[in-house]
C-alpha cells in the first residue's frame, strides 16, 4: 500500500467519526486532504480526495458505534452512498444523510478527477426529532439548490471558506445555527415542521430573511413589505423577528449595504470605480446621504476610507 494512501486509510479508520475500511484503485496516485472545524457538538470537515471507496461492516459497528448522523454535501464530482437497501448518487449541490449505526458503503469519484465536499457529523440525540423517523432519509439525495437546502449549502460553503476567521465563541454560535438548519432541513423532508420548537423555526426563518436580504441589497425597492411578502409573513411578524438583532429591519438593511460599500472601497480591483458608482450600486443614490451614513458607521468619510486602504487609487467623489 502506498505510504500516502496508507496514512489516509489510517487517519479515517482510527480517528474520523467511526472506523471504516478504505479502498483505492490507484494507491500510488492518491491525493487527499481534510480540514476540520469543531462547532461544539457539530463537527464539520472539508474533504478533497482522489477516487476511492469506503465501507462500514456490522463487525466494525459492534466494535465502535458513536451513534452519529453524517450529512455529506457534495460540491464537486460524484459520490454514491448505499445504506438501508437504498442507493443515492450524489451530484454537485446534493446532500446525503447516513448513520454510523448501520452498515453502509461510499464511493467517491467515478472518473479520475478528485471529489470535494463537506461532511457534517452530529449526534443523533442532537435533533429534536425521533431517530427512527430521521432514518427514513438515509441514502436519499437532498437538494442543496433550493429552499432550506440552499440555505444550508450556502452556510456550509461560507463556513469552510472562512474557517480561520472564527474564534471559540463564534464557533459555538455557528454550531447552534447549523443545528437549527439541520433540524429544519430534515423536518422539511419528513413533513414534520410541527415538531420543531418555536425558537428553532424563528431562528431558521430569520436566517432565511438574512439570506434574502443579502441577495437583494442592490434592489432599491427592498423594504420590510417586500421581505415579508417574499416569506409569507406579516410585516409585524418580521419586525418581531428582528427584535433580537439590536436593530430594526431598515437599520439592518442599511448596515449590510454600508458593509458592501466598505468592502468595495477597499478592493484594489475597484480602485478606478468612482465612489458615487459604488454607493449607487448598493442603493445609496444621494451622495450627501451616503457620506453621512458611512461616516457615522465607520468614523471616516468614504474618501478618507478609500485613501487609507488604497493609497495608489485616490479618487474624488462625483456627486
Amino acid at each position: 500500500m502506498d505510504e500516502r494512501f496508507a496514512s489516509w486509510h489510517d487517519h479515517l479508520f482510527r480517528q474520523v467519526v467511526a472506523p471504516m475500511m478504505i479502498t483505492c484503485d490507484d494507491p500510488a496516485g492518491f491525493r487527499g486532504s481534510i480540514e476540520s472545524i469543531d462547532l461544539s457538538a457539530v463537527h464539520v470537515s472539508a474533504v478533497e480526495a482522489s477516487p476511492c471507496g469506503a465501507y462500514r461492516t456490522p463487525r466494525m459497528i459492534r466494535q465502535s458505534d458513536p451513534e452519529l448522523f453524517q450529512l455529506a454535501f457534495n460540491m464537486r464530482g460524484e459520490t454514491s452512498i448505499t445504506q438501508d437497501r437504498r442507493y443515492a448518487l450524489s451530484q454537485p449541490s446534493d446532500m446525503v444523510l447516513y448513520h454510523t449505526s448501520r452498515p453502509h458503503q461510499i464511493r467517491t469519484g467515478f472518473s479520475k478527477d478528485a471529489t470535494y465536499g463537506v461532511m457534517v457529523v452530529f449526534p443523533a440525540k442532537l435533533l429534536p426529532l425521533p431517530s427512527r423517523k430521521v432514518e427514513r432519509l438515509t441514502a436519499t439525495p437532498l437538494s442543496g439548490r433550493e429552499g432550506i437546502g440552499a440555505l444550508i449549502s450556502g452556510f456550509l460553503t461560507r463556513l469552510v471558506n472562512g474557517a480561520d476567521q472564527y474564534g471559540v465563541s463564534d464557533r459555538s454560535r455557528l454550531g447552534l445555527v447549523l443545528t437549527d438548519l439541520l433540524t429544519a432541513l430534515i423536518a422539511h423532508h419528513l413533513d414534520a415542521d410541527t415538531a420543531l420548537q418555536a425558537t428553532t423555526r424563528q431562528r431558521v426563518l430569520l436566517l432565511q430573511v438574512h439570506t434574502f436580504v443579502q441577495q437583494h441589497l442592490t434592489d432599491p425597492h427592498l423594504s420590510p413589505a417586500t421581505i415579508a411578502a417574499a416569506h409569507g409573513i406579516s410585516i409585524r411578524t418580521l419586525h418581531r423577528l428582528f427584535q433580537t438583532q439590536g436593530a430594526t429591519v431598515a437599520e439592518w438593511i442599511r448596515a449590510q449595504r454600508l458593509e458592501c460599500c466598505r468592502r468595495d472601497l477597499s478592493d484594489p480591483a475597484l480602485g478606478d470605480r468612482p465612489i458615487h458608482a459604488i454607493a449607487t450600486r448598493w442603493s445609496f443614490p444621494v451622495a450627501a446621504h451616503f457620506t453621512r451614513a458611512f461616516t457615522a458607521a465607520y468614523g471616516v468619510t468614504p474618501q478618507e476610507y478609500r485613501r487609507q486602504h488604497q493609497p495608489d487609487h485616490i479618487l474624488d467623489w462625483h456627486a
